[in-house]
């Protein structure tokens, strides 16, 4: 009898916390999983700051004397699995190590949400979708194409699932993220990154097999 009423009392409890707060990535997590990448990636160890903004992103900033990873707490609750953040921080693990950043130049990366918060207004979704743009024009179409299969295989060697970004960027393209093929953005559409990702993360499955 005592067994059914904690059980029941244990639901209720459940049931009333938000499936977002029950989900979310904490920061021990994303520490653990930042210090796994970069010893993979063979990076020197850096520290994580948490940005307490609602926006889904992430990025890396750079100096001559720095290098440090910079987290929201919205990537962080739209997020569901360490897997997941990992094929994040990997991508960007792969920026570095594949050359893509100037060591005096701090960028964010497009992981943004803006057009979401500011949904239905006009003028702010037009700033948002100039803001995300300009994010992401960061980069070249070659070498986000390159980060991704970077971080793909990182994530495996790193010990986590190889589906990780893909999953992540899926779950960004359901909540309403995602690419133009013009304007700003020189990146490949969500939806040709997606087949890309999912081919390439299949293959490196594939190998792992062997």
């Amino acid at each position: 009898m005592i067994r059914r009423a904690i059980s029941i009392l244990m639901a209720a409890i459940c049931l009333a916390i938000p499936a977002q707060a029950l989900a979310a990535v904490s920061e021990r997590a994303v520490t653990k999983t930042w210090e796994r990448i970069s010893a993979a990636a063979e990076l020197p160890p850096s520290p994580v700051h948490f940005e307490d903004k609602k926006e889904p992103n992430a990025w890396i900033a750079f100096g001559p004397d720095k290098q440090e990873l910079h987290v929201t707490k919205g990537l962080m609750n739209l997020l569901r699995s360490e897997d997941e953040m990992a094929g994040i921080l990997a991508h960007e693990a792969g920026h570095i190590r594949l050359g893509h950043y100037k060591s005096t130049v701090g960028r964010s990366i497009a992981w943004t949400l803006l057009a979401t918060l500011l949904k239905g207004d006009r003028v702010g979704e037009t700033v948002a979708g100039v803001g995300i743009g300009l994010a992401e024009s960061g980069f070249s179409r070659e070498q986000e194409v390159a980060a991704d299969d970077y971080g793909v295989r990182l994530s495996a060697a790193a010990g986590y699932s190889p589906w990780g970004l893909f999953r992540a960027m899926e779950r960004m393209k359901n909540a309403g993220i995602s690419t133009s093929p013009n304007g700003f953005n020189s990146h490949p559409p969500t939806e040709r990154r997606l087949v890309h990702l999912r081919e390439f993360t299949s293959a490196v499955e594939r190998d792992r097999k062997r």
